[in-house]
């Protein structure tokens, strides 16, 4: 059993380094610390779940988590991962991102147990009042160009044959290491983490308190998230970004993407991305190894990533949209979830008033090409193969009405098990 905040991340893989002391920490000990989000959208991304639930692993074990949303470096960004500049977002599209990400911090975040509760802050309070000339002189007279053309983030840039880098992203590092100083000397925050594309950036910011302050700080990053197969994380299927808002990744589509994880992953993403502890986590990967096809593992993945995020009720009609692509019950689900669970299946389009005349199963059956003709469609209805929004079809000539749409909008045939057709009633 995890004593140390330290040791709980080693055991769920979730170090990637850190500097010189940081280890040595006892379960007494209780340290603020920092990591900072950036503001380039209005949502966080599946990624971002790997710090903000480090921030409250911390907080788990007593220490006192802040959250930074970049809404002042979120003017410059980072050039750390990119190869090319970033474009510049309006003041006004970065504050209104702020707002959204900190509601979405606050889902994994404690700001109300009262002993060490988390806090938000953002940078923009501080570095957009912050003076060139002040900042030149107090920040960037301890390093010299040698030292930050050496920084991974740089170098890469400059390394490249259409390389460079302007001197905005150039001072991205000093104003993280501001953030560093600003925040050690008002909340007394020690350690700073991120991920490993971090770790040049961080330690310019622990630099800066030793010069300024002769004081010790320290830096903690995680690993980069990749899959077994070396795919970058966080990418859908379908190559879409996942995102933790639902206005861009709805609830069914993020319990998918967590529920087709591969064998390979899904145990390194119980322990990145849950709260079960070591021993549960263990029976799972046992269950994988003896029962692969039962998908068990990915199955509490997704259940427990998917209420984490959006919630117990959230949570169910996902699960229940899940069992309806595999011969559930639609009751329930509106003709939005409807046509989001049904959209990679066949489809035609149907007038509301051929209901109205009176379009029978056999027909529609027929139409739709799920069958090839009226005699193959009497005997799959005879035969109990036939359903209509999932209930077995027994009167294959009884005219359909369109009050058995879904909303007015979808009816649902499936012959067999997983043989489906989305009639679209336009």
């Amino acid at each position: 059993m995890a004593t140390t905040i330290i040791d709980e991340l080693r055991w769920r893989g979730l170090i990637y380094d850190m500097t010189e002391g940081l280890n040595d920490l006892k379960a007494d000990d209780k340290l603020t610390l920092y990591n900072g989000f950036d503001p380039t959208k209005d949502t966080l991304h599946v990624g971002n779940l790997v710090p903000m639930m480090q921030l409250a692993r911390w907080q788990r074990f007593g220490h006192t988590p802040i959250a930074l949303a970049g809404g002042g470096t979120g003017m410059i960004g980072d050039p750390g991962g990119r190869s090319t500049e970033r474009n510049l977002l309006p003041l006004e599209e970065i504050d209104a991102n702020v707002v959204h990400i900190k509601a979405q911090l606050e889902s994994i975040l404690d700001f109300e147990v009262k002993s060490n509760p988390a806090q938000l802050v953002n940078n923009a309070d501080w570095l957009r009042q912050l003076s060139l000339v002040d900042f030149l002189r107090d920040t960037g007279k301890h390093f010299t160009v040698n030292y930050m053309v050496a920084k991974d983030s740089v170098k890469s840039r400059l390394e490249r044959e259409d390389g460079g880098i302007s001197f905005t992203e150039f001072s991205y590092m000093l104003l993280q290491a501001y953030d560093y100083l600003h925040l050690f000397n008002t909340q007394n925050c020690v350690v700073q983490t991120g991920g490993s594309d971090q770790w040049g950036n961080i330690l310019t910011g622990v630099e800066l308190i030793r010069r300024v302050r002769g004081e010790r700080a320290h830096a903690l990053v995680y690993p980069l998230i990749t899959r077994a197969d070396g795919a970058k994380f966080g990418k859908s299927a379908e190559g879409t970004s996942v995102w933790l808002s639902p206005r861009y990744t709805s609830p069914y589509r993020f319990y998918q993407f967590w529920f087709n994880t591969g064998d390979a992953d899904a145990v390194n993403y119980l322990k990145y991305f849950t709260w079960l502890p070591q021993a549960q986590i263990a029976e799972l990967e046992h269950q994988l190894l003896e029962q692969p096809e039962r998908r068990e593992a990915q199955r509490v993945l997704a259940r427990e990533v998917t209420r984490m995020v959006h919630g117990e009720t959230a949570l169910a009609k996902a699960e229940q949209a899940s069992r309806a692509l595999f011969g559930g019950d639609v009751a329930g689900l509106d003709a939005a979830e409807i046509e989001e669970i049904f959209a990679e299946a066949p489809s035609s389009e149907l007038a509301k008033d051929m209901l109205s005349d009176g379009v029978t199963v056999v027909d529609l059956l027929v139409d739709t090409g799920l069958v090839s003709s009226k005699a193959e469609a009497r005997r799959a209805i005879q035969g109990g193969g036939i359903y209509l929004n999932d209930e077995r079809v027994a009167d294959g000539a009884r005219a359909i009405e369109l009050s058995q749409a879904i909303d007015g909008r979808f009816l649902i045939l499936r012959k067999g098990r997983r043989k489906y057709h989305l009639v679209k009633v336009r």
